[in-house]
């Protein structure tokens, strides 16, 4: 489909992404606009069906940032309801054991006062109905497929705006009968605000070289599920965090249990994805962690009832990408602003949003025709709370993944507690997550147990309760490169870690009587990037699918 066959419209600002960042975005883009009664024309792109269907947090959430943007968020409804009223923090120490370590010589990053346990979907479903009210534009079911350029004149290589995908398009690359053209979006400004690995954000950061300065990115896949649990079992606001077992040797992560409202918890594990065995599988790990005495008891005879897993940048603030490029801003968690050592990152989120809107913003009203190089958000940035933020917790990462769970653990305490996160050096992780996987051959095979179905559950089951669908006549949009590699590098090096790396049972060596072939079964995709960021041959490129599909995560 050429450029001249779409249609296009003009924005002044298009955001990608209806999360946490691009939503904060574009409410502080209006409320800047109606305080100066100036005309304002703000869009946001969301790839899932609806906004928050592709959301996937623990979440306790600082509320800093929602403060600031709605200082009366509470008289407007916003759904944070349970407060924090305790922390836990556990070393398991086996399958049977667990070492409750004393919140004193915990680092203080890891304490929750005045925090609270909430659905991060149902916050932005909310943070859209209150963008929609100051007159922002949201398009959901839409997705962001390509980034476009000025072509030529003075502004030329820089940012014009975004084409969403073409719908209706059929496995082989032809036009189905229900085929609808993508459309182009125009803007002066383009927030890109996709969440963790996003797929234009990725190409920005190479094409404009966002990460020269920058480490390496790092990354963890977060796997959660939603529980209705006995009520003599609730504790509205109880947060358990913790690390330990399962995991093992270099295997770095952690759990958490948080008790919500209406006799519910929500249950997961991270780990970080520079693991180096490649016989581990994330989501059975996280499946047999459950079995714990720690876990079981809130949730034996509990009734599981959704499931997702989502990648999570964690490189923090050694890893920030330059954030601005010419027509351009790449915000929240599409740039790496989590902070490790909180284990948030919508905080982080919507700040960077709120000040990339008020960097925009003053240079539209000043007259700027749009296109240029914002280094006021830069600036902007550097004087902001969030700069502090980040710059804390810059070695928590770092420590963790050189001297493991206990001496990282050690570290960060003094680093926190001692020297509030300004210890007079820093830590630096150098190396790419999927480089650290050492060869099959090097490495223990572990035997996973099989799932109870009381507590453990199997990868397809799973896959139901996120509702995942896509429309199955589309181009697969896990893309490989090389499509011999899977089979030829991959499983005689590796054994194919996709078919475990993979938390929806995507990626799958099948054997029948032609002998062995890699199968994608790209209708099970939870859009947890996870692939993209971990295949040891960076063979994997995932692209979005037809807009509305993929998960739709309720009250997640």
């Amino acid at each position: 489909m050429s450029e001249a066959e779409r249609e296009s419209m003009e924005f002044d600002v298009v955001i990608v992404g209806a999360g946490p960042a691009g939503l904060s975005a574009a409410i502080r883009l209006m409320q800047q606009a109606q305080a100066a009664e100036q005309e304002l024309t703000v869009c946001v792109v969301e790839k899932g069906s609806e906004v928050g269907a592709h959301i996937l947090s623990g979440a306790v959430i600082e509320p800093r940032a929602l403060n600031e943007l709605f200082p009366d968020w509470r008289d407007l409804g916003a759904p944070l309801k349970t407060a924090v009223t305790e922390d836990q923090i556990y070393l398991l120490k086996d399958a049977d054991s667990a070492r409750r370590i004393p919140n004193a010589l915990a680092p203080k990053t890891m304490h929750n006062d005045g925090n609270y346990v909430a659905s991060l979907g149902n916050l932005c479903r909310w943070l859209g109905e209150r963008a929609e009210e100051l007159g922002v534009e949201i398009f959901p079911g839409f997705a962001a497929a390509e980034v476009l350029y000025h072509d030529d004149g003075p502004l030329k290589g820089s940012v014009k705006g975004i084409a969403t995908g073409d719908m209706g398009v059929t496995a082989s690359g032809e036009q189905g009968p229900n085929y609808m053209p993508g459309m182009e979006l125009h803007a002066k400004y383009t927030l890109f605000t996709e969440g963790c690995r996003g797929h234009l954000g990725k190409q920005l950061i190479e094409k404009f070289a966002l990460d020269q300065d920058a480490d390496p990115q790092h990354y963890g896949i977060g796997i959660k599920e939603l529980w209705d649990i006995d009520p003599s079992k609730h504790q509205p606001g109880l947060v358990l965090h913790g690390a330990g077992w399962p995991l093992e040797g270099d295997t770095n992560g952690g759990f958490f249990l948080y008790h919500a409202e209406d006799n519910q918890v929500v249950v997961g594990l991270i780990i970080d994805l520079n693991y180096s065995n490649p016989w581990l599988s994330p989501f059975d790990e996280f499946q047999r962690m459950k079995h714990h005495p720690l876990f079981r008891q809130y949730l034996e005879g509990g009734k599981r009832v959704s499931y997702g897993a989502r990648a999570i940048t964690k490189g923090g603030f050694n890893s920030l990408p330059k954030m601005t490029m010419p027509g351009a801003l790449l915000l929240g968690c599409d740039a790496g602003t989590l902070n490790f050592s909180k284990i948030k990152g919508t905080h982080t989120a919507m700040k960077s949003g709120m000040l990339g809107a008020e960097a925009v913003f003053e240079a539209l009203a000043a007259g700027d025709e749009g296109s240029k190089d914002l280094t006021a958000f830069t600036d902007k940035f550097k004087s902001s709370w969030l700069y502090d933020d980040l710059f804390r917790s810059r070695n928590f990462g770092p420590a963790m993944h050189k001297f493991g769970t206990l001496l990282g653990g050690a570290f960060n305490f003094v680093d926190q507690n001692i020297f509030g996160g300004k210890i007079p050096f820093t830590l630096h992780d150098t190396r790419r997550d999927y480089a650290e996987l050492k060869p099959a051959s090097e490495c223990k095979q572990i035997e996973y147990p099989k799932p109870d179905g009381k507590l453990s559950f199997d990868k397809l089951s799973s896959v139901f309760l996120s509702n995942t669908n896509h429309e199955e006549d589309q181009p697969c949009h896990l893309k490989l490169k090389d499509a011999s590699i899977p089979l030829s590098i991959n499983l005689p090096k590796w054994a194919e870690p996709a078919q475990r790396y993979c938390p929806a049972g995507v990626y799958e060596v099948v054997e029948d009587a032609q002998g062995k072939r890699f199968q994608i079964n790209a209708q099970n995709c939870v859009h947890c990037k996870t692939c993209d960021i971990k295949d040891p041959s960076q063979n994997i490129t995932w692209v979005t699918p037809e807009g509305g599909g993929g998960p739709t995560y309720p009250n997640m």
